[in-house]
């Protein structure tokens, strides 16, 4: 049995672990996208599926990157490089783990530009530059902000900053206490919020909405988009949660703590839906709208409602900081390669990945103005960045991951790590991770490319 411990330190206690997880699974989609996807698609029927799906594809690959991330106490690449030396295989493997930081780095430059919209939002919710806003106005202030790249700039170039102060910390000083601040006040925001939409005489329709067990609804393509979300939801494929587990404590259920993980995912996702959605039907307003509802829909609905400019603020606050620790998580990898592998300090190193990804970044929002005409293969660079990474590299980072622990990596390693109780349960996921979830991953893959290619 191992014990090596990590250069960059360790979570105080499972809990941190499990919130700093949660935070990074919980994102900008998840405020929005699956509530909206589970009310179109048969609301109860489809989440019961999709919790299926979470146990065959999510958890075992979660619980997969988790192990090799605490086996080998380093980032995803030396992570990934040290545990097929140990079972005897080249290190070529850490490829996957560059695969995981590449894809978390080019994320984080198109992903602060939207959480860019986000802090420009809290601000205006709270100068009031909401108020008594039509859906006209409304529009037209999204399409300004777009259409501004020396607004989308500052509000890019602060997010990056905020995002590597925490990197620069470190795990304890970094990490861990914008964990313990940031995800009880998303918590309590989001409570704070339901009860708003408790009061709206909307809330049965939102229920109605998620929860009606409808399985007319239930087609196979809703299948396969519970599927796919099971998988994008959990931040697998990108290092991420590899790099948060070389910190986890030893004697910490990696089974347990990946479940507990899933749950308070899922859990957010659906307080978050039944937050929104009843503001949405009180307003006679579109759930369907993606982005739209965020940007549009709903300050349009926050300025029809008594004490509207408080809520909304609280709202993109709460967005916010969900955006905040998502991208925390897309960084950490990377830092913690340059870290051990060049022997830059903490600062040195998040000082120079926030430049890089800075100046991606700004490319990235360019695409809405300046340089919209500058094309990679068709797509804008915002665009292609996006279909890059949530197309290709995290389907294939997923597979990859699953197809080394299932198959390179010994059985005694996987036992040591897991330490699981029942030797059926053990046997169960040894199955799954072998064969059920490369599978899984090959079809999302498979599905993503079509979907582009029949475009």
């Amino acid at each position: 049995m191992q014990n090596k411990q990590s250069i960059h330190g360790a979570w105080a206690n499972r809990w941190i672990f499990i919130l700093a997880a949660t935070g990074s699974a919980v994102g900008l989609g998840n405020i929005w996208k699956f509530p909206y996807i589970a009310g179109e698609n048969g609301g109860g029927a489809f989440v019961l599926v999709y919790l299926f799906c979470i146990l065959l594809v999510g958890v075992p690959i979660m619980m997969a990157e988790v192990l090799v991330g605490r086996r080998g106490r380093q980032s995803p690449i030396n992570s990934m490089r040290e545990t097929a030396y140990e079972a005897g295989h080249h290190g070529r493997w850490a490829g996957v783990g560059w695969l995981g930081a590449l894809a978390g780095f080019f994320i984080f430059s198109f992903y602060s530009v939207v959480a860019g919209w986000v802090l420009y939002y809290i601000a205006g919710m709270g100068s009031g530059l909401f108020i008594d806003i039509g859906s006209e106005q409304a529009g037209q202030i999204f399409n300004g902000l777009l259409a501004d790249p020396q607004t989308l700039l500052i509000w890019h170039t602060l997010f990056v900053v905020l995002v590597m102060m925490v990197i620069a910390g470190g795990v304890n000083k970094g990490l861990e206490r914008a964990t313990r601040i940031l995800m009880p006040l998303l918590f309590v925001l989001l409570f704070v919020l339901l009860i708003y939409s408790m009061n709206s005489g909307y809330f049965g329709a939102g229920w109605d909405f998620l929860f009606s067990f409808d399985t007319s609804a239930l087609s196979g393509e809703a299948v396969l988009e519970a599927l796919g979300h099971a998988f994008f939801t959990l931040s697998l494929g990108m290092g991420s949660i590899m790099a948060y587990g070389s910190y986890m404590g030893k004697k910490d259920s990696i089974g347990g703590t990946v479940l507990t993980i899933a749950a308070l995912d899922t859990v957010v996702a659906l307080i978050a839906g039944l937050a929104i959605f009843p503001i949405v039907f009180a307003n006679q307003l579109d759930p369907a709208e993606g982005a739209g509802l965020m940007f549009v829909t709903l300050p349009v609905a926050f300025s029809q409602m008594a004490g509207g400019q408080v809520f909304g603020f609280l709202f993109f606050l709460m967005v916010g900081f969900a955006a905040w620790t998502s991208a925390i998580s897309l960084m950490e990898p990377g830092a913690a390669w340059l870290v051990e592998t060049l022997g830059l300090s903490r600062v040195r190193a998040s000082i120079l990945l926030g430049v890089i990804v800075w100046a991606l970044g700004v490319l990235a929002l360019g695409s809405f103005n300046l340089t919209s005409d500058l094309l990679v293969f068709g797509m804008t660079v915002f665009e292609f960045l996006d279909f890059l990474t949530a197309n290709v590299m995290l389907p294939l980072g997923g597979f990859l991951v699953a197809l080394f622990v299932g198959w390179y990596l010994t059985r005694e390693m996987t036992e040591d790590e897991l330490s699981l109780r029942s030797s059926f349960v053990y046997q169960l996921w040894r199955f799954v991770i072998r064969f059920v979830s490369p599978a899984a991953v090959a079809v999302i893959f498979a599905l993503k490319i079509y979907e582009k290619l029949a475009a």
